[in-house]
């Protein structure tokens, strides 16, 4: 089996993979809110809206992926000629090194998909399309568009949603070039008949649509989907499966009278399987074209299937996010379990996700110069009474500013990677760069929104930095009872008698 650890050399190289995107374009909508009443007019909740995203969905959300992870990407697709394809298009510019290329059809409509959600449940879906397949005139037009943008890449993506764009013809004018140039052609599929992408050199279904495709073949056990994976290979000239498994992990077979190889699922908490299919195959194909082999590229994917359903609604992994997930899954592998050390940004969108599974996040923070008891007890009584808990950590400049210029003992690297190694901690920020303006974690606490605020019983509530703003929002202020004896000073002192 592939020890992921070997393959980090492979995401250094995902910035030069060039990759054209062909498929049915979508934007997906959420819109999150409240819900505290029942509607006097239907027996129907009442969802009051607090937060609305907009972001590119279907073959928009494969594109989306293959530029978080840092691939340049040419999107082909089609739009209607309504407000919808101003939002979708105002979604797909804030994507980098993102090309589109799309063809504006006035007789469909832009795809949308409109989902409401309170908390971790979507109430209702909306769904806004025309699923026959498009015109010969705009059949044409997509062909014409993809071979155009086809030249400069090292792999082609074809998200197939069977809304009606990747059709037979076009199928084959963009596999049949691309096997020409020798570029190679992955397919999410959809559908029962995969001989439409015959040449393709692999194919991402997931279990039911390996199952339907392969009439009906059971794909229950590791043999079973094997067994199906073969068949499929032979019957549609395909020239491998990725097939996705949900809790199960995946199955790659490269060829049919090769050995399968099964892994296991990465997951840890599965909120949200929105766009996961879009991941496993922008990852797999990106990989493939920065020059790993396919089980490699496919054991890169299933990680980071196992990240994007901890996340909430249609998102995208990045390199940076797969990094630390094998080094810490290497880490917990030898006994050790490390809490990500983030950036403001990182750290926010982690606490949204959070949140939205209706997990209670906590807050707090301290220079911890020389981690001591008095520290391991006081973060312990933190984590026990929230479900995640984030620690802000002052900066080597800060803890000067507040300590003096002998302080810190330790660097702010050693200190977070200290902390974050304790086990009681679920992410580290660090903040306090600059001004002294930034020696109290306000603006951290005001970007982050805790839901706890946590201080020692040495403060007084109305003395803890953010506690007016943390109650104002809804949120609790705990004080926390400390270990008498013991603090950093003193423990400095020591060392200074000792010597």
């Amino acid at each position: 089996m592939t020890d992921p650890v070997s393959l980090l050399p492979i995401l250094e190289k995902l910035n030069t993979a060039t990759i054209l995107c062909v498929g049915d374009v979508m934007l997906d909508q959420f819109v999150y809110g409240d819900v505290d009443r029942i509607s006097p007019e239907a027996p129907v909740p009442v969802l009051r809206v607090t937060r609305v995203t907009e972001t590119p969905g279907g073959a928009g959300n494969v594109a989306s992926n293959l530029c978080s992870l840092g691939c340049a990407v040419k999107l082909v697709g089609v739009v209607g000629n309504d407000d919808t394809k101003g939002k979708l298009n105002a979604a797909l510019a804030r994507l980098p090194r993102l090309t589109p290329a799309l063809v504006e059809d006035s007789s469909r409509p832009t795809i949308s998909k409109t989902r409401y959600a309170t908390g971790p449940q979507q109430m209702l879906r909306v769904d806004a399309e025309d699923t026959r397949a498009i015109s010969d005139v705009t059949e044409q037009a997509i062909i014409d568009a993809a071979l155009k943008t086809m030249d400069g890449c090292n792999g082609v993506l074809l998200s197939d949603y069977g809304k009606g764009v990747l059709t037979p013809k076009v199928l084959r004018a963009v596999i049949g070039a691309a096997k020409a140039k020798k570029i190679r052609v992955f397919v999410d599929p959809k559908g029962r008949d995969y001989t439409r992408y015959s040449g393709a050199d692999a194919v991402t279904p997931n279990r039911r649509e390996l199952a339907d495709a392969t009439g009906g073949h059971a794909t229950g056990s590791n043999a079973e989907v094997t067994d199906a994976a073969r068949q499929l290979i032979v019957q549609a000239g395909i020239g491998a499966v990725i097939a996705t498994r949900s809790a199960d992990g995946m199955t790659v077979l490269t060829g049919p009278d090769d050995a399968p190889v099964h892994l296991a699922t990465r997951a840890r908490e599965v909120f949200d399987v929105s766009g996961a299919g879009d991941t496993v195959a922008a990852v797999a194909i990106a990989c493939v074209a920065a020059g790993a082999d396919l089980v490699s590229a496919a054991t890169l994917a299933n990680i980071a299937a196992g990240l994007v359903v901890e996340k909430v609604g249609t998102a995208s992994i990045d390199a940076d996010e797969l990094h630390r997930a094998i080094t810490d899954n290497a880490a917990i592998t030898h006994g050790r379990t490390l809490a990500p050390i983030s950036s403001w940004a990182e750290a926010k969108a982690q606490v949204e996700r959070w949140k939205a599974r209706g997990l209670t996040v906590g807050f707090t923070n301290g220079c911890f110069d020389i981690v001591h008891q008095g520290h391991v007890m006081m973060l312990d009584r933190c984590r026990t009474a929230c479900d995640r808990l984030v620690l802000g950590l002052n900066t080597d400049a800060s803890v000067s500013r507040l300590k003096g210029p002998a302080r810190p003992v330790n660097g702010h690297d050693a200190r977070a990677r200290v902390v974050a190694a304790l086990g009681s901690i679920d992410c580290v920020v660090l903040f306090g760069d600059n001004t002294e303006e930034k020696d109290t974690p306000l603006e951290l606490i005001k970007t982050l929104r805790p839901d706890m605020l946590f201080k020692g019983q040495d403060y007084t509530v109305d003395k803890v930095v953010g506690a007016d703003f943390v109650q104002a929002t809804g949120g609790r202020v705990v004080l926390i009872s400390l270990e008498e004896g013991f603090s950093t000073t003193n423990t400095i002192k020591k060392l200074g008698s000792a010597a």
